[in-house]
């Protein structure tokens, strides 16, 4: 008995393989996040483009989703939060955390994925990553070739920029 990547302590052939291979729709928005990130772990590339909503299907990029699938190597799921998204729902959010490395390097992708159903299948709509924000410098930057700020008249990288 194999477990199942998405951490459900299930067997993966009870929990993500019946979804990923297409002989049984996804229960709820979770079932189908959990089967998403399954598809990546296990390369079934096809479950990914095949899960998502239809007005998108048509720019997944397969051989890219391949790529990136295969460059890592998953490591965990944990399921942060739900809204909706139940037996009974039509939408539903799933916020996640997704573990990974990459080039030796470990990694976590932190989510809010909205999903809703199409012909009463739930598909994936559009995901949006929580972090943190990037750094923004307040200041200008100072280029190597600038004038120094401390007023010398030699170039930044001649003067205080000398590292």
């Amino acid at each position: 008995m194999q477990d199942c990547p998405c951490g459900s302590g299930l067997a993966y052939s009870a929990c993500c393989e019946p979804i990923i291979k297409g002989k049984k729709p996804a229960a709820t928005a979770e079932a189908l996040m959990r089967s998403r990130f399954s598809a990546y772990a296990v390369k079934a590339i096809d479950h990914l483009g095949a899960s998502l909503q239809a007005a998108d299907r048509k720019q997944f990029d397969a051989a890219s989703a391949k790529e990136w699938a295969e460059s890592a190597q998953w490591n965990g799921l944990e399921v942060v939060a739900t809204e909706r998204g139940g037996a009974d729902d039509e939408d539903g959010i799933v916020e996640f955390k997704a573990r990974y490395t990459v080039n030796d390097q470990e990694q976590e992708h932190h989510e809010r994925a909205r999903f809703t159903r199409e012909q009463g299948k739930w598909v994936f709509v559009e995901g949006r990553v929580i972090g943190r924000d990037p750094y923004r410098r307040e200041e200008p930057k100072i280029g190597r070739n600038d004038p120094c700020t401390c007023g010398s008249g030699k170039k930044f990288k001649k003067c205080c920029g000398r590292g």
